[in-house]
């Protein structure tokens, strides 16, 4: 079953017959069920007409008892589009009227319910070949889809729902039909066989695979060549990787470009610090103004990555605004991490627009800047370049410092003073607008990546405040997110800790774990790693297959049982297991872990030989089994200042272990000499002549 032909089949069945406010007021016309939820997304809607209810059994089941259809709509607080889908269609009373009399109308927030999410845009993507949010699908009263799409304007909308409806009066049976032949299909979109052949991946050729995807890239502005453009970091991280390690300097220099662009593009907050969600046209220019944790966690450690392996002044810069910008607008007192900020805010009109609080006119800026507005406007582009519309500017770069200095006769401190001002001066402006609304829940997956974040950036950059700002966010997430049982929550809000953790809440607090243990040795950290490792085991294994399921064995089933693994702008949960399990195989004396990690590698190949873009973290899992893979060992009282001094070294291929005291353990047992600091370079546990200096270990590195 194709595709192609699920959507023919669904356009025959259709065809044939053919607001937001920054406080609630304390009374509403209207209030549904959702008053009761702790999602920002979904208490947006609490006050809309339509009977909205949360996905829950109880829903489900009303849906089944009444024999009703159930209209399912998917988003996130920071959706610019589901924002304008709801003000022109779901507060409108008279397209409410027609979904509360023949629908059970169930909102769900995709950041709280990836696994319902996951299964409803299968079927979308095989409905109509794309998805994307707003998400709106109709189901079976089982909950089996049977229409959708993304945004509808008002008038589409009733006659695509009421068409549904009327079918299901006049002749479920077809209905009932595309169910099934659905049902099949969205169960068939993420089969992984077990791949029982011999393969030797230290000899595997990888460069073929880039050179597929060399195709693709767009060698004027960096990225890939289409719009819009997502900054999908994890892309660029093996990319650098397989660039310095096989000296491929035509590559380097695409990754080099790509970070260049990106940090003098639009999508950087050039006042603020972080990145947008994504660009909509080929040259970095427009954001998609939504701000998502997500992506600056991940943006970091790619930018702390990148300046490890050129010590580009820029890619520090930007490390140093993003975690700024965290640090100040996305953390709680907690130490944990908000979601996202909206793309939408309110401008001096009253009006909710995309963007508002990030745009200038230049008059404005001429006033705020006075004489320095000719140098600023040069430098941002307040031109025909950088112009966006309605006599607005986004703030975008094309031009080097260097470049600046030179034009204007100035030194580099007169510069740099200059632009320390002017992002000043600008955040003290735009402070006074109405600022974007935030989503203020913490999810479990998401700190993790910005957890490791902080961890990569203080490697390279040794500033205390994001070490203090990850141990704080750890201990968080163990003593609020970790239950009883040792599994995870996924979602808290308000002191609350709820909803059943997935895969992707243990694949990456176990990688920012791991990492939080390498700075700092504390075992702790690669003990509570193992143990959540040996949950998700227990709870999300196939045994069969030797993969993991998206969803706990304790979760309700659903259409289909999902296996996550091709890599997207966050990598896929079990490409980031599978390197966990690769680590701790070093870590620890336990064969099973490095087994698995082969096996689910293994798995992966047919695929990731057609589509290698979209295996980018797998691709990095196959690098370490291509090289040797590093044990640097540091034992000693001095162990944490050598660390430190390692950790600034661009070394993909490397994990550390170390202790100040004796230590029993796999890497260290030994190894301890009273008085002395050694260090240790090993593959496999097998070392070569221990030494002091860190120089002398990186050359050793360098000459294994």
């Amino acid at each position: 079953m194709t595709r192609n032909l699920l959507a023919l089949s669904l356009l025959s069945l259709i065809y044939a017959c053919n607001s937001p406010k920054e406080e609630m007021p304390e009374e509403h016309q209207y209030t549904n069920e959702l008053i009761s939820e702790s999602s920002p997304y979904l208490l947006q809607h609490a006050h809309n007409p339509v009977n909205w209810r949360a996905w829950n059994e109880k829903s489900l089941n009303k849906a089944k008892e009444e024999k009703k259809l159930i209209l399912i709509s998917i988003g996130y607080a920071a959706c610019h589009w589901c924002h304008v889908m709801e003000k022109e269609s779901f507060e409108d009373s008279t397209v409410a009227a027609v979904m509360n009399s023949n629908f059970i109308n169930i909102k769900v927030d995709r950041e709280e319910r990836p696994d319902v999410d996951q299964i409803y845009i299968n079927a979308v993507e095989l409905m109509t070949g794309r998805a994307g949010w707003p998400l709106n699908v109709i189901a079976l009263p089982d909950g089996r889809p049977v229409w959708g799409g993304t945004y509808f304007t008002k008038e589409d909308w009733i006659q695509r729902i009421t068409r549904i409806q009327e079918l299901y009066l006049e002749e479920p049976e077809r209905l009932i039909e595309y169910a099934d032949k659905l049902e099949a299909g969205i169960k068939s979109m993420d089969l992984v066989s077990f791949n029982d052949e011999d393969v030797d991946f230290s000899a595997y050729n990888s460069r073929t695979l880039v050179d597929k995807w060399r195709q693709g890239f767009d060698k004027r502005n960096g990225g890939y060549n289409r719009a819009p453009k997502f900054m999908m970091p994890n892309n660029y991280q093996f990319l650098l990787r397989h660039a310095v390690q096989q000296q491929d300097e035509e590559l380097l220099d695409f990754v080099k470009l790509t970070l260049d662009k990106m940090a003098y593009g639009g999508i950087y907050d050039h006042i603020g610090g972080g990145f947008a969600r994504y660009s909509t046209d080929e040259r970095w220019h427009v954001p998609h103004f939504e701000k998502m944790l997500y992506d600056n966690g991940q943006m970091v450690s790619l930018y702390s990555e990148a300046y490890s392996a050129t010590k580009n002044p820029l890619y520090k810069q930007v490390v140093e605004e993003t975690v700024n910008f965290v640090l100040q607008e996305l953390t709680n007192k907690e130490g944990a991490f908000y979601s996202s900020l909206d793309a939408d805010s309110i401008n001096e009109e009253g009006e909710l627009v995309e963007g508002a609080y990030y745009i200038y006119t230049k008059e404005e800026l001429e006033k705020l800047l006075g004489k320095d507005f000719q140098i600023f406007s040069d430098y941002y582009n307040v031109n025909d370049y950088g112009k966006w519309e309605d006599d607005h500017y986004i703030l975008i770069r094309t031009k080097t410092d260097e470049e600046i200095i030179s034009k204007y006769n100035l030194s580099s401190e007169t510069l740099q003073g200059k632009l320390d001002s002017w992002k000043s001066m600008l955040l003290e402006h735009r402070n006074k607008r109405e600022k974007p609304r935030l989503d203020d829940k913490t999810l479990t997956s998401w700190n993790g990546l910005m957890l490791k974040g902080l961890v990569d950036a203080y490697k390279v950059l040794r500033d205390e405040r994001y070490l203090d700002a990850a141990r704080k966010n750890a201990e968080f997430l163990v003593n609020n997110q970790k239950k009883d049982d040792g599994g995870l929550f996924h979602t808290y809000k308000n002191g609350k800790s709820s909803i059943n953790g997935y895969l992707e809440d243990y694949s990456a607090v176990i990688e920012a774990f791991i990492a939080l243990y390498e700075v700092t040795l504390d075992e702790r950290w690669l003990q509570e790693s193992r143990e959540l490792a040996e949950y998700t085991y227990l709870k999300f294994f196939d045994s069969e297959k030797h993969m993991f399921y998206f969803t706990s064995n304790d979760d309700r089933k659903l259409v289909a049982r999902n296996i996550d693994y091709r890599d997207n702008v966050i990598p896929a949960s079990n490409s980031t297991m599978a390197k966990n399990l690769f680590k701790l195989s070093h870590y620890y004396d336990q064969p099973k872990y490095g087994e698995t990690a082969v096996q689910m590698l293994k798995n992966v190949l047919e695929e990731l030989e057609q589509y290698p873009n979209s295996f980018s973290n797998w691709m990095d899992l196959l690098a370490n089994y291509k090289t040797d893979y590093f044990e640097i060992v540091v034992v000693g009282e001095r162990a944490m200042e050598k660390i430190r001094e390692i950790n600034t070294y661009y070394i993909p291929n490397k994990l550390i272990a170390g202790s100040t005291t004796k230590n029993d353990s796999y890497l260290l047992e030994g190894r301890y000499v009273e008085g002395q600091t050694f260090i240790y370079v090993c593959v496999d546990n097998t070392c070569k002549l221990p030494v002091k200096e860190t120089e002398k270990a990186i050359e050793s590195v360098n000459k294994f």
